[in-house]
């Protein structure tokens, strides 16, 4: 087809942003956004941090880019464009935030919002998208699917997940041949404290490293069940006497039977959430106490969802291929969607890619599921692993410098002319 008979591209442009936590492969979806826009020409500018940036008027012009910086992003962690952590009210709440949301889009032509995040974004998304009826602006908004802690409801599964996972069932696999090999003369008990507010998913994953009585972890801790801390120990103290040493996996968002987190830290954060202080040394000073055992405990906390060169290859395609449904959903005129992935087979694995409504996604949350869980609340089930596994398949390496380190890219983020007024939230 000549240039003369390509279709033209609704006129406008489309403005993407990160949002909340990022994780190992977030920019992999953006880059699936640039290089598909830029593939039906259409412009693309990116919010600097987030919504914060939208409201700021602090855009990026990403065709100021190489077609090879943008592809760079596949293969580097981190949020290319800076992210945040910042809920929208509604319209009748803040109605000065929206009015100047739009007329950000107004000014820089904005027909198009596409917001990666995970639950809280997907509401900010969903909120958006009901702008343009609201306000007179035809505007049209994707929620792109992003969190580690893998809750997002409708998908199949949230990209990032499948790279935290595999990080944490290498961690937990490695460190527990270390405390293994210890285990006569020094540390008895190794615990690791995960990721996971209100759902195991990233816990679970450490279930992998290992299969059978005696294989590490030998307990996983789960905020879908209480915390008993008699059966906590009990199986603690058989698993030393037994196997000589002890690998335990705990969420961060541990709860005991009054529903009060293990780690509550008194604080919360610009969501609303409760800011956890560390299950581990929880555990760990209560091992100590009541059993004397020596123990270690790690915290690996942003290494989990930034440890690209350990990323699984099915999170990083299942990251680029949502973010190229949404550029292609946006164009087509859909709004208030997002593309959730659908799993059509365990073995093999295959998945394809799907839009769903937006008010089924925000602010839901997806947790373990009971069948997931083993019945003593200690360990995954074979359905379970059925799920996870091929999550975390295939190597997906960034390229290496002569250094030996990495090698990630750097965008030039120019930065886009202002037309507005500062803004003030």
């Amino acid at each position: 087809m000549s240039p003369s008979q390509r279709p033209t591209a609704p006129s406008g442009n489309l403005l993407y942003a990160q949002s909340g936590g990022v994780t190992a492969v977030i920019n992999a979806s953006a880059a699936g956004v640039i290089e598909t826009a830029r593939a039906k020409d259409v412009k693309v500018y990116a919010a600097r941090n987030g919504i914060l940036g939208a409201l700021r008027e602090e855009l990026i012009d990403t065709s100021k880019e190489s077609a090879a910086a943008i592809t760079a992003l596949r293969h580097t962690p981190g949020g290319a464009f800076g992210s945040c952590r910042y809920k929208l009210k509604s319209l009748e709440d803040n109605r000065a935030e929206y009015a100047r949301l739009i007329d950000v889009f107004r000014a820089h032509d904005i027909r198009w919002f596409l917001y990666n995040g995970g639950n809280d974004s997907a509401d900010t998304a969903l909120k958006i998208s009901q702008l343009g009826k609201a306000m007179n602006y035809d505007i049209r908004c994707i929620g792109v699917p992003k969190t580690v802690d893998n809750d997002l409801a409708v998908t199949d599964c949230c990209p990032g997940f499948g790279s935290v996972a595999k990080y944490t069932a290498i961690s937990t696999l490695e460190a527990s041949l270390d405390v293994a090999s210890m285990a006569e003369t020094s540390t008895k008990v190794f615990i690791l404290e995960v990721m996971g507010r209100h759902a195991g998913w990233i816990a679970a994953a450490a279930g992998l490293a290992g299969e059978g009585v005696d294989a590490p972890p030998h307990i996983i801790l789960f905020p879908e069940n209480a915390f008993d801390e008699a059966a906590f120990l009990a199986r603690v103290k058989a698993t030393v006497e037994r196997v000589g040493w002890c690998t335990v996996v705990a969420s961060e968002g541990v709860r005991n039977a009054a529903g009060q987190f293990l780690a509550e830290a008194g604080t919360r954060d610009a969501f609303g959430h409760a800011q956890l202080g560390g299950v581990a040394p929880v555990l760990a000073a209560l091992v100590k106490e009541k059993l004397g055992y020596k123990y270690h405990w790690a915290l690996p906390d942003y290494l989990q969802r930034s440890a690209r060169h350990a990323a699984s290859a099915v999170d990083a395609e299942q990251a680029y291929a949502v973010g190229k449904a949404a550029v292609g959903y946006a164009l087509a005129g859909m709004n208030a969607v997002m593309p959730v992935i659908v799993r059509s087979s365990d073995t093999p694995y295959r998945w394809k890619v799907e839009a769903a409504p937006l008010a089924k996604i925000a602010n839901r949350e997806k947790k373990m599921p009971k069948s997931f869980i083993t019945p003593d609340g200690f360990g995954i089930t074979t359905a379970a692993r059925r799920y996870l596994a091929p999550l975390i398949q295939g190597q997906a390496h960034p390229p290496h410098g002569r250094d030996g380190l990495p090698k990630y890219g750097r965008l030039k983020n120019t930065a886009v002319a202002k037309k507005l007024p500062t803004f003030e939230r």
